[in-house]
């Protein structure tokens, strides 16, 4: 009871990366105190987990004893400690996914003590709302998590749509969110948005019955690994002529994910509008200009058309290996 008590802390609360990088989260552990990093009695156990939205779940993801080392999950042979010092519980994250960001829990055991501190981990990258065909309000929460998915991305969090409020996000159709909550972000009050009168802020509605309840939802995604461009084409094209001259040039039709990726983190800009995976035809905008969004930047939606019978360009996406 008198020993030195142990103390663990993390030197940065919040840590910055993207898709596809390495990222190391700040761990250390101390006795009160002491100078040593352990009394030498017990071996110290190093546990990194992921905190859940609810806050009553965790996520395993590195567990560390001694010479015994274990990963979990999608984590499998993308995590590490740092082990600069002896009192080092960094963990090392390679690879990153769009699925990694959130807030991680590392957790020191050393016989009858223990401490924890927490690390969040963000992504830079853009959120963007997404309705299907069908058309507004038709996904319940799961099948917004696999639109999302279909279009490069993830369901956004609340954090993050609240950062994309704060950059100007302006959008009136409420959506799922990755918490299971259903909001909207609203810059510009006005009638159809909870009234004229309103102090702008996200809007939320709350949580809804996931398999019953139907929203639009937001999403969110990084940078890629690969090409973004505009097909060069002497003709315009069906959407399947669309598909199969992105395949002859090497590459795939693009996803929503994509172009907004391209156009917010690339300053991609172009004014055709092009067919897209999920059928939509849309066209990316940086600089705002007469007959090509002159009041914004932003990604043009020209909507769902036919198919079979409408001609326009294509985005395609060639991925690098």
């Amino acid at each position: 009871e008198n020993g030195p008590r142990l103390l663990v802390v993390a030197e940065q609360a919040k840590i910055f990366s993207h898709r596809g990088g390495n990222v190391t989260l700040p761990c250390k552990f101390y006795h009160e105190h002491t100078s040593t990093a352990g009394s030498g009695t017990h071996k110290i156990r190093v546990k990194w987990t992921k905190l859940t939205y609810d806050y009553l779940k965790e996520v395993d993801v590195f567990v560390a004893m001694g010479h015994h080392r274990k990963s979990y999950g999608s984590y499998q042979g993308r995590v590490s400690l740092r082990e600069s010092s002896e009192n080092d519980a960094s963990l090392v994250i390679t690879n990153i996914k769009l699925e990694d960001y959130g807030r991680y829990k590392c957790e020191v055991i050393e016989g009858l003590e223990d401490d924890t501190a927490v690390v969040t981990l963000n992504l830079e990258g853009v959120v963007f709302p997404y309705s299907p065909r069908l058309g507004r309000y038709n996904l319940n929460f799961h099948e917004a998590q696999r639109a999302c998915a279909e279009q490069d991305s993830v369901m956004a969090s609340f954090d993050q749509l609240y950062d994309a409020w704060r950059s100007g996000l302006d959008w009136c159709n409420a959506g799922w969110l990755s918490d299971g909550s259903v909001q909207y972000p609203i810059t510009k009050p006005r009638e159809p948005c909870g009234g004229r009168n309103t102090v702008p802020g996200v809007r939320n509605y709350g949580f809804w019955d996931k398999d019953k309840s139907h929203y639009d939802v937001f999403c969110f995604t990084s940078n890629f690994n690969g090409r973004f461009y505009y097909l060069i084409h002497p003709t315009k094209l069906t959407y399947d002529e669309a598909v199969q001259a992105c395949l002859k040039d090497g590459s795939q039709i693009a996803k929503v994910g994509q172009i907004f990726a391209a156009w917010k983190l690339l300053g991609y800009d172009r004014c055709d509008a092009g067919w897209l995976a999920d059928g939509s035809v849309r066209y990316p905008i940086s600089r705002p200009r007469k007959r090509c969004s002159p009041s914004e930047a932003a990604v043009r939606f020209v909507g769902f058309p036919d198919k079979k019978h409408k001609l326009y360009g294509v985005y395609c996406f060639r991925a690098y290996n």
